[in-house]
């Protein structure tokens, strides 16, 4: 048997489906499974037991498949998505006949497979570990988009207050710029990379993006910071996360950083990190 799954999206996206993929795999054992997704999520998709192969896919462009037996829509509502997919020629479909507003990401793809008889465990989507957990505090202040991004200067401050501790700052290629105006020289290697300093890290300190989502599935502690988008919707369901939130909501794909999240303040964060007793050193005054 032959599936093809579609989640043409970010890294975050890919995490979220973790559980629905795994449902996937138990319900049709023998069958090979092939998910299209950007190719640079590459590394990550080899973490997952429950893919065998990836069809690179950028957005939602055309995909380079024929007649699935089974095609999965975990990409979206459509109408763009069910075209892709339905232009494969797909013996059977499942797709949302109604979108869900409220609701989970991870349950919501996790509701459409059980809706069509495959049963999925919405808190299966830890990811192997990959070596000892160190004391070492990953702080990413990279997002997609602005809305999400707590700005650098409070990070910064965030950093300067944890000088002593091994801090290391992460960065995509086009967010190291910023990055350097928290550290020097910041990390900005291979997404594999990324993946196990998150795995290994004793805390993670972050935004609303997908470095928290691979916190969560390496069950790394975390601090996150939430703007416009509730963490009810897109947040840890459970483990050892912090989630700051001040309850508001708004655009998440704006260009300029979300008032909600504005309004979380470095002493916030600080105060999080020090519930997780890695940070025991007290706090000179800031300006």
């Amino acid at each position: 048997m032959r599936i093809l799954v579609l989640r043409a999206l970010g890294l975050g996206d890919l995490l979220t489906a973790v559980p629905a993929l795994r449902g996937l795999r138990r319900a049709y054992p023998g069958a090979e499974i092939t998910l299209a997704a950007p190719g640079w999520l590459a590394d990550a998709v080899a973490r997952i037991d429950a893919v065998d192969r990836l069809l690179p896919t950028d957005g939602l462009t055309h995909i380079e498949y024929d007649s699935p037996d089974l095609a999965v829509n975990l990409h979206g509502r459509g109408p763009q998505s069910v075209e892709r997919l339905m232009a494969t020629r797909p013996q059977v479909l499942i797709t949302h006949d109604e979108w869900p507003e409220e609701r989970h990401e991870v349950l919501r793809w996790c509701d459409l497979l059980e809706q069509h008889g495959i049963p999925c465990d919405a808190d299966d989507l830890r990811l192997p570990p990959v070596g000892p957990r160190t004391e070492r505090i990953v702080v990413h202040p990279g997002a997609s988009h602005g809305a999400r991004r707590w700005p650098v200067e409070r990070f910064a401050a965030v950093v300067r207050e944890l000088d002593g501790h091994d801090v290391v700052v992460t960065a995509s290629p086009s967010e190291l710029e910023a990055a350097r105006r928290i550290v020097p020289e910041p990390v900005c290697g291979s997404l594999g990379r990324l993946l196990d300093l998150v795995a290994t890290a004793g805390l993670v300190i972050c935004g609303d993006t997908g470095v928290a989502h691979v916190a969560t599935a390496y069950g790394t502690p975390s601090v996150l910071l939430f703007g416009p988008m509730p963490p009810s919707l897109w947040g840890p369901r459970s483990g050892p996360h912090h989630v700051l939130w001040h309850g508001g909501t708004g655009d998440t794909f704006a260009s300029e950083p979300d008032p909600g999240l504005l309004q979380i303040t470095a002493d916030e964060v600080l105060d999080a990190v020090k519930d997780f007793r890695l940070v025991t050193a007290g706090r000179g005054a800031r300006p």
